[in-house]
Parts: C-alpha cells; sequence; structure tokens
C-alpha cells in the first residue's frame, strides 16, 4: 500500500513549500511504495525559526519534567512497535525481527537519555579567598542539525534527538529519504508524549543541499553527523569553518582477531551474527577476520557453514534471517568489489552472486587469503561480505587491525587475559568487544578514533557535545 511521508515542522507534519517529493522504493522488490516529502529553503527557513523558537521554550523546562515527557515518548514507541517495524522493514530491507530489536532498543535509548539528563550536574570550584563562589553550570549548546543514515533509519536519529533533548537542546533532523517512514513515526512519538512545537523539526531532500544551508546558518550550533567519511569530513570542515560543534560518526572497516585459543563456536556464532546482520550494512560489523593459522581451516569450514545456513529473503517473512541491500546501487558496489577481490587472486569460498530473483539481495559472502592489492582490503565493503586472512603472530595481527586510518570498533577471541590487556592497550579503534558482541547498549560510549571520527553517542558522554560549561563567580559582600 503506498504512503506518503510528510515534513515535521513547528508542530505541523506538512507537504513541502514547493511540492516535492521523492520517490520510496522496497528493496525486495523493487517496487515503488510511496513518497517522501522534499524539502527547500522556505521549508528549511521555517524549521529553522522553529527551532530558535522551541530552544527558547525547552531549555526552561526543569531536567526533571523533560524526563518524563521523553519517558512518555519511549512507551508509545513500544506500543506501536508492530506498525513501525513493518514499514521499516518494507523500505529498508532487514527482517522483521531485527527491525523490532532496532525500535525497542531505541526506547531504552531514549529512557537512558531522560534519566541522565537528570544528572547532568555543574559544579562548584573551592575559592582562593572568602566569600567567592566559583561554579560551573552545564548550559544547552542551542540548536541541533542532525543528519541520519538509512542502515538503522530509527536509532541513528534517537540517539541524537535523545541527547539533545535530555540536555535542553532543539533539534533539526534531517532522516533518509530511502526510508522516512520510520524516523516519522519515531518523532511522531516525541510530538505525541508532549514535546513542545519547534523542539523537534524532520526534513527530507537532497542532502548537500540542506547540509549546506543548515550547517552554516546562525541558528545551528551543534552538529551531528553519521555517515560515510568522506561526506563527514565535508560536513565536519564546514562546522568548523562556522565554528559549531560536530560529534561524526563515520565509516569502519572493523578487524575481528580469533587466536589459537579462542573459543570457536563462539567466535562463529557471532561474528557470523555480526557479519549478516542487516545485510552487512553496518559501521561496526566485522570484517576483515584475522584468525590464527593453527585455527584457520577449521574456522574458515565453520564460518563458510554459517554463512550457507542464513535465509535470505523478504524482510517480512518470519523464516528471512537476512533481507536485500537497502538499493540497487549498494548491489552494484557489492558486486564490484567482490569481482576486484577474486581477480586479485582472493578465494571465493561461497556466494560472490545474487541469491534472489527481483530485489536487491546478495548471497552470504566469504572471501579468503585476499591479498592487500584488493580495493575490499581498504575500502569497507558495508554489505554480507567477509574476508578471512590467516596470521602467525599477535604483533603481525595487531599490525593489519590498524593498518587503515580507520577506527571504529574491533573484535577479538581469545581465552588469554594477558593477550586480552594487550589488544586493549594496543588496538586503535574507539570500540573493542572482546568474547561476546558487547557494543551499542544505550549507556556505553558509541565512537570511533582517526577517521571513524570524534565524539560518543551513547553513555553519559553522548552529553558532552550539548552542554556547553558556563564559569560563573560571584564575591558577596
Amino acid at each position: 500500500m503506498s504512503h506518503q511521508v510528510e515534513l515535521f515542522i513547528n508542530g505541523q507534519w506538512r507537504a513541502g513549500a514547493e511540492g516535492l517529493t521523492l520517490p520510496i522504493e522496497n528493496p525486495a522488490t523493487g517496487e515503488t511504495i510511496g513518497t517522501v516529502a522534499r524539502a527547500t529553503q522556505p521549508d528549511l527557513d521555517a524549521a529553522l525559526a522553529a527551532a530558535e523558537a522551541g530552544f527558547a521554550t525547552w531549555r526552561e523546562i526543569a531536567p526533571f519534567e523533560r524526563a518524563k515527557i521523553m519517558r512518555r515518548a519511549a512507551g508509545l514507541l513500544r506500543e506501536r512497535v508492530g506498525d513501525i517495524a513493518r514499514q521499516l522493514t518494507q523500505e529498508q530491507g532487514k527482517p522483521i525481527g531485527e527491525a523490532k530489536g532496532e525500535l525497542l532498543s531505541a526506547a531504552d535509548i531514549i529512557e537512558f537519555f531522560a534519566e541522565e539528563g537528570k544528572r547532568a550536574y555543574g559544579r562548584l570550584i573551592p575559592a582562593r579567598a572568602p566569600n567567592i563562589y566559583q561554579m560551573v553550570i552545564p548550559t544547552p549548546v542551542g540548536p541541533v542539525a542532525a543528519f541520519t543514515p538509512w542502515n538503522f533509519p530509527v536509532n541513528q536519529v534517537v540517539r541524537k534527538v535523545s541527547a539533545a533533548l535530555a540536555s535542553g537542546c532543539s533539534v533539526i533532523v534531517k532522516a533518509p529519504e530511502e526510508t522516512p517512514a520510520s524516523p516519522a513515526a519515531l518523532i511522531r512519538a516525541f510530538a505525541d508524549a508532549g514535546v513542545p512545537d519547534g523542539v523537534l523539526g524532520l526534513v527530507y531532500g537532497v542532502p548537500a543541499e540542506i547540509s549546506s544551508y543548515l550547517i552554516p546558518h546562525p541558528t545551528i550550533r551543534k552538529v551531528s553527523f553519521t555517515g560515510s567519511t568522506p561526506v563527514g569530513k565535508q560536513l565536519s570542515a564546514m562546522a568548523g569553518l562556522h565554528m559549531k560543534r560536530a560529534t561524526m560518526e563515520l565509516g569502519g572497516h572493523a578487524p575481528a582477531l580469533v587466536f589459537n585459543d579462542a573459543d570457536l563456536a563462539a567466535a562463529v556464532r557471532n561474528l557470523a551474527g555480526g557479519k549478516f546482520r542487516n545485510a552487512g550494512q553496518v559501521c561496526i560489523a566485522p570484517t576483515r577476520f584475522l584468525v590464527q593459522r593453527g585455527v584457520y581451516d577449521q574456522f574458515v569450514e565453520a564460518f563458510v557453514a554459517a554463512a550457507e545456513k542464513v535465509r535470505v529473503g523478504n524482510g517480512l517473512d518470519p523464516e528471512t534471517t537476512m533481507g536485500p541491500l537497502v538499493n540497487a546501487k549498494r548491489f552494484d558496489a557489492i558486486e564490484t568489489i567482490v569481482a576486484d577481490a577474486v581477480a586479485q587472486g582472493a578465494e571465493l569460498k561461497t556466494g560472490g552472486k545474487r541469491a534472489a530473483v527481483g530485489g536487491h539481495f546478495y548471497a552470504p559472502t566469504v572471501l579468503c587469503n585476499v591479498p592487500l592489492s584488493a580495493k575490499i582490503m581498504h575500502e569497507e565493503p558495508f554489505g554480507p561480505v567477509a574476508i578471512i586472512n590467516p596470521f602467525d603472530t599477535e604483533d603481525e595481527a595487531i599490525a593489519e587491525a590498524n593498518r587503515l586510518p580507520y577506527g571504529l570498533a574491533a573484535y577479538a577471541y581469545t581465552t588469554s587475559q594477558a593477550t586480552s590487556h594487550r589488544l586493549a592497550a594496543r588496538i586503535e579503534s574507539g570500540m573493542l568487544t572482546i568474547n561476546h558482541a558487547g557494543l551499542a547498549l544505550p549507556e556505553v560510549p558509541f565512537g570511533g578514533v582517526k577517521d571513524s571520527g570524534y565524539g560518543s553517542e551513547g553513555g553519559p558522554e553522548a552529553l558532552d557535545a550539548y552542554l556547553q560549561p558556563r564559569f560563573v563567580t560571584r564575591l558577596d559582600a
């Protein structure tokens, strides 16, 4: 059934000022299933004016009361999870179970930040003379421009919106045009929960047009972006040019180190699950599997078997465990990068082809002994492709793990505490999980280093970028 997604500006759902729309495609069928309103400059001006007025209102509401509204939004999201999950799957492709999990996780994120906002404490600094008080008061930075991707259309929005609202900021979200309905449903939950008009705005359109207008605008005081490293660098430079705070959660190429002493069954189970979740379209997905030579053949055999058990199909089918890639462009990119690896001498163990007729389905793929000359060893595939290469020594594995300019997530499996401690000290990534899948919980930091960005979108650290310390000193007579 066709649906139309509108903009949300100053508490009103509305079409774009110029009546323009963009098509929405179901990646499992290739069919156009709706349209989304395309914002132009008049819409952005209206959203900016609303955000400025909304900030003046929201910052004066006590954190305790802001938290009540946010908790109501989390409750509404949970009540509506079935309908929203179906929309998410139709537009993005992921299995319906994964879509529901994303929404339930989003509700948890809202509640975490609601409570954390009540604890954004300042401090008193002991003075050097009598009757002097020195105070540090955390204050909201101001209206925020948030830019989010299509792979987790709710969870990438909710992290930014929740941190902003908990801090007392207003926020304009530029959500993904490919998957617009579920972000709109999230914003509706906040609005229905009582977030005042103007505090939350939602726009869609041509990304470069919107970012180049919002980021330099004097109303915007903070920028948050999740997406590719090249685009993130451009937006970060633009924000810096205008002295705007920025949080950048960018691309990765996550190494997964498996040592001879690892629990292989757990390593295969967890890493295969992480690799093929959301058809590999996950910034923290394990991608470069570095396996110590003593267990290499055993690991490859078990991992290939796990890949071949993945059931590819329409995400609305409850038996599906992996859906399609989001669009034809993504399918073509995967096809090209796998073909290049094979041409360079990589061994194709399974997959490497279209998985079903119609839609953008690509088979779970395993490549072994991939040479450094292959593009996939340097560029994040962002798809259901695992690279498995052997290593001999720990130093060799760490050198390969740190070779690229990315540093978002890393994985390791070893039963040695000494090895674990050395990895924690030497792996260059913002996040490292050892012997389990322990990333992306609401209460823990989420972010990278090097070309994978800066700042955190999880844990109490996420509020730091939305609050600025104000120092006040007073002499009492």
